[in-house]
C-alpha cells in the first residue's frame, strides 16, 4: 500500500535516538497522509497505540548509521540505505 522513508541529520545523537526520531518522522507523515486522526504534541508512544489500532500502520523500522565524530574537527561520514522491495 504506502510507505514512507525519512531522513534525519542529527547532531550529538546517539544511534538509537536517531533511529526511533526518524521512524516517528516517517510514520507521522504516513498517518497524516492517510488521514489517521492523532495529536501531534503526544509521546510516541502513544501516537504508535494510534496509528497501530487504526489498522492502517501495520510496520515501521529504521536503518540507521551515527559514528562520534574526529576531535580535531575532520570529517565524519555515515551513510546508511533502505530499498523499497516490491514483489
Amino acid at each position: 500500500m504506502y510507505g514512507y522513508i525519512s531522513e534525519h541529520h542529527g547532531y550529538g545523537m546517539e544511534e538509537m535516538q536517531s533511529g526511533e526520531y526518524a521512524e516517528d518522522l516517517a510514520a507521522t507523515m504516513l498517518a497524516s497522509t492517510l488521514g489517521v486522526e492523532f495529536d501531534p504534541d503526544a509521546a510516541w508512544n502513544e501516537r504508535k497505540r494510534v496509528y497501530e489500532t487504526s489498522s492502517l500502520i501495520i510496520e515501521s523500522k529504521s536503518i540507521t548509521a551515527a559514528a562520534e565524530g574526529d576531535a580535531s574537527g575532520l570529517w565524519t561520514c555515515t551513510v546508511a540505505a533502505a530499498v523499497f522491495r516490491f514483489t
